[in-house]
């Protein structure tokens, strides 16, 4: 078998368009000018019978209703989901955990940091069907049912608004990476949709990598004030922006050997546009948008 991965959703937090939102690219898609995306989640395996989430979606059931690799079945409670690996706990990131209640043994990884404030949420979970909760950060990385080897890789320390500043807790990084490896195919995935800073470990990892899915949530570092309101930055957000010296295309130019495709697209997102400037910019460097649901091969 080789890696499959499935992008269930290729938005930010909030989707595209989001709700409350009237900016001309989300009123664009709401007059079907422009495709709608659901929020940021994927789906890897390495033996078409045994998946595990990328990340939790507030837009999750929709997404598995969407996605027929993913349906219930022979069994009437039967699931091929396995579990989930988050990357953080941004909202758009966990929310999606809750619709999974109720299906017994899943396996969620996650940093300490991360568990610890969703500990709440971990125990209400567990009064539906028990889960186990592991570190992603163990030593030596962690062996998936279908194949998949993984190791987590630190990104940075953003603390998702909703935590108190001052909150108690483990210390340790809340966001990572993920390298998925296939034992069978040597296929390598890089899954890092919340990078904050570019790192010399984070070129190590695309430099080995046949895929990689990196954020894409901006495109210019003033987008927020330029499409928004004025003054509205994205500097405490923790996504570097695709364009400029130090954005993420020129570090991914440095890597032609990988697929690469952005994914966590914000509604500013100029992106978002097939027919834009900016989305042919960055397939002239080689780098893809996909839409919702797009399946890869590794």
């Amino acid at each position: 078998m080789v890696v499959r991965v499935v992008l269930l959703g290729t938005a930010a937090g909030g989707g595209f368009p989001q709700w409350n939102c009237a900016c001309s690219p989300c009123t664009e898609a709401r007059d079907g000018k422009l495709p709608s995306r659901t929020q940021e989640c994927a789906a890897v395996t390495g033996n078409g019978r045994d998946w595990w989430l990328l990340n939790a979606s507030p837009d999750l059931r929709t997404q598995l209703a969407a996605t027929p690799a993913l349906w219930p079945g022979p069994g009437p409670r039967d699931t091929s989901l396995r579990g989930v690996l988050l990357t953080d706990a941004e909202a758009d990131h966990v929310t999606g955990l809750a619709e999974l209640r109720g299906a017994a043994g899943l396996k969620v990884y996650a940093t300490s940091p991360v568990r610890s404030v969703l500990a709440p949420a971990r125990a209400a979970l567990d009064r539906y069907a028990p889960w186990e909760w592991a570190d992603s950060l163990a030593d030596g990385g962690f062996v998936l049912a279908g194949g998949l080897v993984v190791t987590a890789h630190p990104l940075g320390a953003k603390i998702p608004k909703y935590v108190p500043a001052q909150a108690p807790g483990p210390a340790g990084p809340w966001v990572t990476a993920y390298r998925v490896e296939d034992l069978a195919s040597g296929g390598v995935l890089v899954y890092a949709p919340c990078v904050g800073g570019w790192s010399p470990e984070l070129d190590e990892l695309c430099a080995e990598a046949d895929c990689v899915l990196l954020d894409g949530t901006f495109y210019a570092a003033d987008e927020m004030g330029t499409t928004i309101r004025s003054g509205a930055g994205q500097a405490a957000m923790g996504h570097l922006p695709v364009t400029g010296p130090d954005g993420t295309l020129a570090a991914l130019a440095r890597h032609p050997a990988a697929r690469r495709i952005y994914t966590h697209l914000n509604n500013t997102n100029p992106l978002l546009d097939p027919a834009s400037p900016a989305r042919a910019r960055v397939a002239e460097e080689g780098v893809e948008v996909l839409a919702d649901g797009a399946e890869l091969v590794l």
